[in-house]
């Protein structure tokens, strides 16, 4: 073996020290985050005697410098979390070193995984999901409309509509793992909505809350897909977005109704100060993706990736014995045009069944004549059957078909749709009630929701992964911008017109998935790379 040179020698003691320095400035960061938001909690404490309530105080020289800090902290760990310039080797090289673990049998890492990425989700989801149990509080704290507070969601979407967009794109650049932990930093610097006594304060941070938020769901799919072998990725990354979705949303009434009676509204966004504070000290079971290292060329990083998830790099010769496609991973063909088009139709259907239909349904039930009660009771039986219907979506993606378990759910949905806008004509007395049409709606988007986003980081290769479903997920966020537009100008449309025009763009989305749609399920990822890969 040939010793290596003084040159090799400084080169990697100045990798390693590098390194060195990337640690210390990210928990450097991080901590500095967290003592900025620490300064503004004496503004919320002094508020104790009068119930929390915080409007109208001016805010103190602690919560300016707290504030200061926090943009300093998020600059500093966002410098620890560059990555470094890597082995110096050409990404076309690295394809034909390494073997990702396609065949790895499930290991603790991979279970980890798994559990470390469902926590990251039940955190992000839960942010967004505290919006509707803090609105009523803050309307009556300052004063204001329905309509001017309806800006708060708005602004927490418009934020979750860009951070899907932007940190796909750093997710492509500077790894998966330094956008979630990225995200996760910010989710603690949010914290300090709890002390604004300003509206407007709260509404632009919860602009920045929906940009970590809507960063973090994207990235982590493409993570788990990137490490998870492929007989187990579907169920996996079908199931951890189900109990991210399931847990957020059951996290967020749960802390409502244990602390909001004894703090105020405002103790739900202190809340990002420990479940933020809860990611970090998880990084060190997150990984970064061996697929994303070996295409930057950090070939030392991936091969520690590949054994820990126990698979062994092999040399070019064993490499090829493998698999007999090898093309740069920079060529991206045209035929993904049709697929992204496809997958966008569907988020955009999706997104306007859940941020526009779902919501404006129960005023429509209460102006149809339905007492708050019952329209809220018809609502919440229908909404029983979120958490088995993932259960049978990780099952069909998994175990039968990808392509068509999306396009089944798809389906599912238009049929709702349909059935809904014939029971709002009056023609059939028996679809009086709305649980029939409600309960397909439901099965249908919970199903689409459930597999949209790892079916996005199931078709697209590594150099445009993170990009592609942060794309998704943005539109599956977009059409909530619409409805709610719609609400703020007061031209919400009927609930038949609505189901009757979202039910043809489910169509449409139905159709293209049936042209462009790929199936996915027991796809080795590294067929993805090569420019001859034929759906």
């Amino acid at each position: 073996m040939t010793p290596p040179t003084l040159g090799t020698i400084l080169s990697n003691s100045g990798f390693m020290l590098r390194e060195r320095q990337n640690v210390v400035a990210f928990w450097l960061g991080s901590a500095i985050v967290t003592f900025g938001v620490v300064l503004h909690i004496p503004m919320f404490w002094m508020g104790r005697n009068m119930g929390f309530r915080l409007v109208g105080m001016p805010m103190d020289t602690g919560m300016l410098v707290g504030m200061g800090l926090i943009i300093l902290g998020v600059i500093v760990a966002g410098y620890g979390l560059l990555p470094s310039n890597g082995d110096g080797k050409r990404v076309t090289d690295t394809i034909r070193i390494l073997v990702p673990p396609e065949d790895a049998p499930l290991r603790t890492p991979h279970w980890t995984l798994i559990a470390v990425l469902a926590a990251a989700l039940i955190i992000d989801i839960m942010k967004p999901a505290s919006l509707g149990f803090v609105t009523p509080g803050m309307r009556v704290e300052y004063g204001v409309s329905a309509a001017t507070v309806s800006l708060l969601p708005l602004s927490a979407l418009i934020g979750t509509t860009v951070g899907s967009f932007v940190w796909g794109a750093l997710a492509d650049r500077y790894g998966r793992r330094a956008s979630i932990l990225l995200s996760s930093v910010m989710f603690i610097g949010t914290s300090i909505c709890g002390a604004m006594p300003s509206l407007w304060w709260n509404v632009f941070m919860c602009f920045l809350m929906g940009a970590a938020a809507g960063g973090m769901l994207p990235v982590a799919y493409a993570l788990l897909a990137e490490l998870m072998p492929t007989k187990h990725r579907g169920w996996s990354l079908v199931l951890v977005g189900g109990i991210g979705a399931i847990g957020g949303y059951f996290a967020a009434s749960t802390f409502s109704s244990m602390l909001q009676p004894m703090f105020g509204w405002r103790i739900m966004w202190f809340l990002n100060l420990p479940t933020g504070l809860a990611m970090i000290a998880l990084s060190p079971l997150l990984p970064e993706s061996a697929r994303f290292l070996q295409h930057m060329g950090r070939l030392d990083e991936a091969r520690a990736v590949l054994a820990k998830f126990g698979t062994v790099a092999v040399t070019t010769e064993e490499t090829e014995k493998h698999s007999h496609e090898h093309i740069p991973l920079s060529v991206v063909t045209p035929e993904y045009v049709g697929t992204t088009i496809a997958l966008t139709v569907v988020a955009l259907t999706w997104s306007l069944v859940n941020f526009g239909l779902l919501l404006w349904l129960p005023s429509a039930l209460v102006a149809e004549g339905n007492s708050v009660g019952l329209a809220s009771a018809i609502i919440a039986r229908s909404t029983l059957i979120a958490a088995p219907t993932i259960l049978v979506a990780a099952y069909l993606y998994s175990a039968w078909s990808t392509k068509g378990a999306l396009m089944g759910m798809t389906a599912v949905t238009a049929v709702g749709l349909l059935v809904l806008l014939v029971r709002d004509t009056g023609t059939i007395p028996w679809l009086e009630s709305p649980v029939l049409p409600l309960v397909l709606i439901i099965i249908g988007s919970t199903g689409v929701i459930s597999m949209l986003l790892p079916y996005a980081a199931e078709t697209y290769p590594v150099k445009i992964r993170g990009r592609a479903t942060g794309w998704i997920a943005g539109w599956s966020k977009l059409g909530g911008l619409m409805a709610q537009g719609l609400s703020a100008l007061a031209l919400v449309p009927g609930i038949g017109a609505t189901a009757g025009g979202i039910a043809v763009l489910s169509f449409l989305s139905l159709g293209l998935l049936a042209v462009f749609g790929r199936e996915t399920r027991g796809r080795d990822l590294r067929q993805l790379e090569t420019v001859t890969d034929r759906a």
